[in-house]
């Protein structure tokens, strides 16, 4: 015998409502999100476990679990290492490899390597980080170092050529030559002095070149008691009395 209220949920499982309903919105254009790797070449891929050293409770934290590259420019040629996780392919390590960066193996295990990076951008802003990445195997992680060592050597290049370049750029010095030499030994143009005049006398004192006369030369010890007599002779004239002017060369 037939249970009556299975047979009465069947048939009400099985009747037709009626209705239909229109979706709100219509999915028929589908947008391209970029991921900015589009514009660089894959020179190494593989899948493992990304961890990160908490450094205030001093333990790791799994990071996550994904596919790990490593990324050329396709202009610039710099590369860098980028890991996104698995399913929501977030990112999970996002940095430029550096010369300086030096992957250790981690103690006992021969298929993971700890590194430091300096900023990764990971999250958006750069953070000084301490990273660390397992492998299925030995042999998969120790092609992960032959690659991420051969990145450093690029970008270790890269940025030597480009110092070369903004070097040759610089204005260089003028080349010392004999010529040069010759202008910075030349002697200074000899430049006349010009008249000192004393206050408080009648009449100026002009200073005069020594002249050749008849054989004579007058010189400047006769010429400086010849104006000093004058200005005293001046003086007794208008009823003043004037001492001679120091020397020149004593004056400060």
């Amino acid at each position: 015998m037939s249970d009556p209220v299975v047979e009465t949920a069947h048939k009400e499982g099985e009747e037709d409502t009626g209705g239909h309903y229109e979706p709100v919105i219509k999915l028929t254009e589908q947008v391209d999100s970029k991921t900015h790797e589009e514009d660089e070449d894959a020179l190494f891929k593989m899948r493992a476990k990304l961890f990160r050293f908490d450094t205030e409770n001093s333990e790791w934290k799994e990071r996550g679990t994904g596919e790990v590259k490593l990324l050329a420019h396709k202009q610039t040629k710099k590369v860098r290492l980028v890991m996104r996780r698995d399913k929501t392919l977030k990112v999970c390590a996002n940095h430029s490899i550096t010369a300086d960066m030096r992957l250790q193996p981690n103690i006992g295990s021969d298929r993971s390597w700890v590194w430091k990076v300096a900023a990764d951008v990971s999250d958006g802003e750069p953070v000084a980080e301490t990273l660390a990445i397992r492998f299925a195997n030995a042999d998969n992680a120790n092609q992960f170092k032959t690659a991420f060592e051969e990145a450093q050597k690029t970008n270790a290049g890269l940025k030597h050529d480009e110092e070369g370049t903004s070097a040759a750029g610089a204005h260089p010095e003028p080349a010392y030559t004999a010529e040069s030499e010759n202008k910075d030994e030349e002697e200074p143009k000899h430049v006349n002095p010009a008249p000192v005049s004393h206050s408080g006398s009648a009449a100026e004192s002009e200073v005069t070149p020594a002249s050749t006369e008849t054989g004579v030369v007058a010189s400047t010890e006769d010429a400086s008691t010849h104006e000093v007599a004058k200005k005293m002779e001046a003086s007794k004239v208008e009823g003043q009395t004037t001492e001679p002017a120091p020397p020149v060369e004593q004056v400060e």
